[in-house]
């Protein structure tokens, strides 16, 4: 069975790296005032950045099902199958209009995949998923193999000031959360397809070691981690970041990735994380 591989650009897989492996991707909208951009197709990270610096903040849009149906329509002339994997239902509907989208197609089999998660962390499964319907995997195998990778899969981040995923919505107990904040650098992750608060910390660079502990964790149990370091407008840190983490564990593979326009927009320039999953 020959199936297509599709994702959101909330996974920010470099283009070059999509094209390599045939992913297909779906892009989210960010709104600036009266204008509307593709992200990652008419509006890049550094593109962004730059806007909001001299603009008021978007707002963002999931992607309108008549474009999830037109893609699968287009998908079903070469392909028997496509899944589709997305960033947390529990933050956006873009997984739900997938879902409705395969609904409304005839002609080729439509598996929706909640990464309940996103950025980097959500493009391994994309990346993984390639690789398997390279081969030529059955679609059930391959959705058994993504939920093996959910297991074992962790991303932690800090954010610089908390107002924009509380305006936003993303942050769940926002409120209270950001109440009890006396400067400190919160760590956040995902519990329940959500974004909860993990621990607060006083600095930046407690809170970039406490993550690095973290991942230490799991890496001193053994096998093979891929990790990636995801960075909003902080290139150079990131780099800086990465280059200490390789020399303590040995047997993790990092890159580097970043929050895009839609991520960017509800977590702000300046947040850093790091994701990874068990090889």
């Amino acid at each position: 069975m020959k199936t297509a591989i599709v994702t959101d650009s909330t996974a920010y897989i470099p283009k070059e790296v999509r094209d390599k492996w045939n992913i297909h991707m779906i892009p989210l909208h960010v709104i600036f005032g009266n204008e509307v951009y593709q992200e990652e197709v008419d509006l890049d990270w550094q593109q962004f950045y730059q806007m909001v610096k001299t603009n008021e903040l978007p707002t963002t849009s999931q992607p309108p099902i008549g474009q999830f149906v037109e893609l699968f329509e287009r998908l079903s002339k070469d392909y028997d199958a496509v899944i589709s994997i997305h960033l947390s239902s529990g933050i956006s509907g873009t997984y739900q209009g997938a879902v409705t989208a395969s609904t409304m197609v005839d002609g080729i089999k439509v598996f929706p995949f909640d990464s309940e998660i996103s950025c980097m962390v959500q493009g391994f499964y994309a990346l993984e998923a390639a690789e398997w319907a390279s081969r030529g995997e059955e679609p059930e195998k391959i959705l058994a193999r993504l939920e093996e990778l959910k297991k074992d899969a962790r991303a932690y981040f800090m954010v610089d000031d908390l107002s924009h995923l509380q305006r936003g919505g993303r942050l769940s107990g926002a409120a209270a959360f950001i109440g009890s904040l006396l400067q400190v650098k919160p760590l956040l992750h995902f519990v329940d397809k959500v974004i909860v608060p993990f621990e607060k910390i006083r600095t930046r660079k407690k809170a970039l070691k406490r993550i690095a502990d973290l991942l230490g964790e799991d890496a001193k149990l053994g096998g093979h981690y891929q990790a990636v370091i995801i960075h909003a407008n902080r290139e150079e840190e990131a780099n800086q970041w990465k280059a200490e983490l390789e020399k303590l564990y040995p047997n993790v593979e990092f890159s580097i990735g970043y929050f895009g326009a839609v991520i960017g927009t509800h977590l702000g320039e300046g947040s850093m994380g790091m994701g990874w999953i068990k090889k």
